[in-house]
């Protein structure tokens, strides 16, 4: 698959788990169908950290693509997510689901404590992506194994297989100066810059980015679609409105139990999203009250 499919509004959804911790297939399936049926999204991510795939094993990921492929059938690209602490871990990982045909790879450093040099960190995704023959797209987001724009922007160059960068921790001077870097360095139409900025969407795509992977567009997939094409279209004063009202949802959504506070918000739109993993706990009724009132607020701007 060509990466100029990859781009748009990708959620990085839920991982429906049941009360006991083990996948609810039914709960993910229907999810999916809602994401590409209804919400007309342009792509989805699996895996990732607002579907807690660092609690994920290998086995599950195979599941949850499994499923995901099977509702989708082609119609918009999957990127599967891969949160491990080694490269043997992340090629096991990758090769695992390498005859389901993801369209790329969502990769973090390791998030471990021990952050590797930069030769290393060019080499892991190197491997990767040489080693599963499946594109990979950076996922900058460890506090602790942070790459900067220009270590990114030469590890695009240097090594064939990574096809881009998904951007996080909340920075949107990297988001600016990643499309900064690949325009002076060429690699414009071969790589891929994806926001996960979620308060500053509408920047970053006013700003070139090719698309977003963030939370907030797993709790509101709809109206993160109508800021995309709001933008696109160069309806400003939509965007706007679309803009405060994210903003609003986003202040009630951050917090270490971030995908919890998904799947409450989730709920209140009249899906479902299961229970996180242990020990992730649930929304506190403070926090449902938050997401709750946000998501009025929100609407009757919209309205």
């Amino acid at each position: 698959m060509s990466i100029s499919r990859i781009g748009g509004i990708i959620p990085p959804i839920v991982t429906p788990f049941q009360q006991d911790g083990s996948l609810d297939e039914s709960l993910h399936r229907q999810e999916v169908r809602y994401m590409v049926e209804k919400a007309k999204v342009h792509g989805l991510a699996i895996c990732g950290s607002t579907g807690e795939g660092h609690t994920l094993n290998t086995a599950e990921s195979r599941l949850l693509m499994e499923w995901t492929a099977e509702e989708v059938q082609g119609r918009i690209p999957v990127i599967a997510s891969i949160i491990t602490n080694s490269t043997t871990a992340a090629v096991e990982r990758a090769l695992a689901i390498k005859d389901l045909s993801p369209a790329a790879l969502q990769c973090t450093p390791v998030h471990y404590l021990f952050r590797p040099d930069d030769e290393a960190m060019l080499r892991y995704f190197g491997d990767i992506a040489d080693r599963s023959g499946i594109p990979v797209i950076i996922y900058n987001v460890v506090p602790w194994a942070y790459l900067s724009p220009t270590l990114l922007v030469r590890i695009m160059r240097e090594v064939p297989g990574v096809v881009g960068v998904k951007q996080s921790a909340n920075d949107m001077q990297a988001v600016a100066d990643l499309l900064f870097l690949i325009r002076e360095a060429g690699l414009e139409d071969s790589v891929r810059i994806i926001t996960a900025v979620d308060s500053l969407l509408f920047s970053s795509f006013q700003l070139g980015a090719h698309g977003a992977i963030a939370a907030i567009l797993s709790a509101v997939p709809e109206w993160c679609v109508a800021l995309w094409d709001a933008v696109q279209e160069g309806d400003l004063e939509q965007a706007q409105r679309l803009h405060d009202s994210l903003l609003q949802l986003w202040h009630a959504l951050s917090a270490p139990n971030l995908p919890a506070n998904v799947r409450e918000a989730m709920k209140l739109r009249g899906r479902n999203g299961g229970y996180p993993r242990a020990p992730m706990p649930v929304s506190s009724p403070e926090q449902a009250e938050r997401v709750r009132s946000a998501l009025t607020l929100a609407e009757e701007g919209l309205s």
